[in-house]
């Protein structure tokens, strides 16, 4: 048994791993002639190549969202953390100076003791202010995409976002391996395909030196 007989294996995302070329001669000998040989390594580099930029897409959309996501889940805190404050706090106005600090989050400024005056998007270049009372607000409203919104309760909205987030984020990991994984496996083709076309011109060399081969046929070895 040799070393070319050794099990391809896959990462966790099943994308399929190129075995190393221990023994180029055991190899080459053990497959069908050479040029069939480069030829399907190079398909395979093309294969890994394609997925590589689709996870590269991937990721990008993923970086993109990850900090949208972050905020709005940071606003939902806010949110629970102004209501629950003001419940607390009611009809205490000497607490009212302990609040200031934790308003920056919307970029609001406090008009009372339990209103806020916060800017949103309406859409990329278009805001609008509002004035909103957090002991108030019961529920918030989301995207969920292919414009759908729906209406959630605080606890529920923080939920969703906080296993949203924590999802994206390992999604995220996993383009990285995936980036990284494939990146081996394109480099161990492209070092197993010089190693092949490098035997193949020796090979040949030692043919034409031996008469074996015609002066002639040059094969490989102009290259």
């Amino acid at each position: 048994m040799t070393t070319t007989t050794v099990e391809t294996e896959a990462n966790p995302r099943g994308i399929p791993a190129f075995p190393f070329m221990y023994n180029v001669t055991d190899y080459v000998k053990s497959v069908e002639e050479v040029e069939p040989t480069l030829q399907r390594f190079q398909e395979m580099v093309s294969k890994y190549t394609f997925m590589q930029q689709n996870v590269e897409r991937r990721a990008i959309g993923l970086k993109e969202k990850l900090p949208e996501m972050k905020r709005t889940l940071e606003v939902v805190r806010f949110l629970k953390k102004k209501r629950r404050d003001l419940a607390d706090k009611k009809g205490d106005d000497d607490d009212d100076d302990d609040e200031a600090g934790s308003d920056d989050l919307l970029g609001e400024k406090s008009t009372g003791r339990d209103e806020i005056e916060t800017t949103f998007s309406l859409q990329d270049t278009l805001y609008a202010k509002a004035v909103i009372k957090p002991a108030e607000i019961d529920e918030v409203y989301l995207w969920l995409g292919a414009n759908v919104m729906v209406a959630y309760p605080l606890d529920e909205a923080e939920e969703l976002l906080q296993g949203k987030l924590d999802k994206a984020k390992e999604s995220l990991s996993a383009c990285d391996e995936d980036l990284e994984f494939l990146r081996v496996q394109i480099t161990t083709l492209e070092v197993a395909i010089a190693r092949v076309h490098n035997w193949d011109v020796g090979e040949k060399r030692k043919l034409r030196a031996q008469g074996k081969l015609p002066a002639g046929d040059s094969g490989r070895d102009k290259d």
